[in-house]
Parts: C-alpha cells; structure tokens; sequence
C-alpha cells in the first residue's frame, strides 16, 4: 500500500496511531504526515521520518487517506479550512472524534467524500487496539484499506454507525475501567503480603490470560468461570462476596452513566 496518511490534531490517539503504523510497516514514515498546535511533542517520529506540518491544508495535499483527531469542539473549524481541499475522487476521510455523526461531518463538508468512523484505545501503541469502524459512501477498495490499515493496530469490528457511541464506552473509556479493575486486584495482592512488584505481575498476567481465554475460545466469561469454580469454594465464596458489595452492577452502572454523558463533553 503507497496510499500517503494525514493525521490532522494529533488531539487523542493520533500520534501514537503513527508510531503504530510506522512500527508495523503497514506505511513508510514518509508517507505520514502529522499536524498539531504542540509541534514539540511530534519531534520523536520526526526523528523517524514522519513528517510534520503546522499547515492542515498542506496535509491534506500531500495525503490520500486523511485521519481527524481534534476535540469534538473544534470540528466545525478544522473541517470548514479544509472543505476546498478535500477531494472526492483522492480522499477518504477518517474520523476519530468521538460522538460526531457522519450527518454532522457531511454537513459541514457540504461535498460527499468517502468517510470512515473509527473508535480505537490506548493499545494501538502495542498494535493491540480493539479498533470499531462504520463507513458511509466508500468503495470497496476504500473499504479494504481501511480495514488493512486498522487490523495492523489490532482487532476490527465493523458496525452499524448508531452502535458507535457504545463501542466508544466499551473500547475506549473502557480501558480505564479495566485499569481500575486491575488497581484494585493489585491493591488486595498487597493487603495480602505480596510487594507491588509481584503483585502487579501476576495480576496483570492473569487478566491478559483470562481475556485470550474468551478471545481463542470464542466463550462468554461466564463459561470460563464456571469451568474453574466447579471444585474452587474460595473462588465462589469471593465472587459471592463481590456481588454482594454490588461489584457487577456498580460495573453495569457506572459503565451506562458514561454513555448517557458521551457527545456532551
């Protein structure tokens, strides 16, 4: 694939959705371009051969397939800069920007271009992304791009465009909520004699083992628990427990709560 690559704000996951692509070979560093009011922070792929620009037009210029990664808020006027360059028989326009609809984005372009929506999380720094895409108005070699290029960084799954904003909490705030998950298994490796070294290890080991189990088994987490809970009581007695203090439904709620939030921000 020669196709060159814009990515416009560098505001969310930008620069490190470049650092991937550079270190998976899926684009030459050349064939990048990066734009961003912090220029400083782009210097380490600079280094690499990334290129870098303070000029978004000059971005989108230079590329085929353009990635926006600006804040909700400045959409409107990133977007209106660069409607005359936009082109629809170059370029594919690829959103990060959580919460804005392809309705929106068309409305502000006022042109048809081929667009792609696109949730990834912090893990496409390791190619390990679970990475969601809906498309609007994009051929099948466009489509197969995108696809490529996003299954280098991980995980694909293509959805229906209203199915975006629960993909957005599950992939993306999601990591945070596993994280703090993971705080907290450390926290009780603690309490129970384990420095936080060991204590991190094995839980962050178990939990990347127990996501590959549901992952290669095709199986519902519950399966997996109930293989191991058949002669474990110290493992019922604590899952009693945890649900008892409300552990699944805080989960459930705090999880629904930020979807009632999200596009407000």
């Amino acid at each position: 694939m020669n196709k060159k690559v814009a990515i416009i704000g560098c505001e969310g996951f930008g620069t490190l959705l470049a650092q991937a692509l550079v270190d998976s070979g899926f684009t030459k560093p050349q064939h990048i371009i990066l734009t961003k009011r912090n220029m400083a922070s782009l210097k380490i792929l600079e280094k690499k051969g990334v290129l870098v620009a303070t000029d978004n037009n000059e971005a989108v210029r230079f590329a085929d397939f353009i990635i926006l990664d600006v804040k909700p808020i400045d959409v409107n006027d990133v977007l209106k800069g660069l409607r005359d360059e936009l082109k629809n028989k170059k370029h594919v326009l690829c959103s990060l920007v959580t919460g804005i609809t392809f309705k929106q984005l068309q409305k502000i372009i006022v042109k048809k271009i081929p667009m792609a929506r696109v949730i990834i999380n912090p893990a496409v720094s390791l190619q390990e992304s679970m990475n969601c895409i809906c498309f609007k108005q994009i051929n099948d070699e466009q489509r197969k791009y995108v696809e490529d290029l996003f299954n280098q960084l991980g995980r694909i799954i293509i959805l229906n465009e209203k199915l975006m904003n629960a993909a957005t909490i599950l992939s993306s705030c999601g990591t945070a909520y596993a994280m703090r998950y993971l705080s907290a298994h450390i926290k009780a490796g603690i309490e129970m004699g384990l420095s936080n070294d060991m204590a991190s290890l094995i839980t962050a080991q178990t939990v990347k083992g127990a996501a590959e189990l549901v992952l290669k088994n095709n199986s519902h987490p519950e399966q997996e628990i109930n293989k191991i809970t058949v002669t474990k009581k110290s493992i019922t007695t604590g899952l009693k427990e945890m649900e008892s203090q409300g552990f699944s439904l805080s989960l459930i709620r705090g999880i629904t709560a930020s979807y009632e939030k999200i596009g407000v921000e």
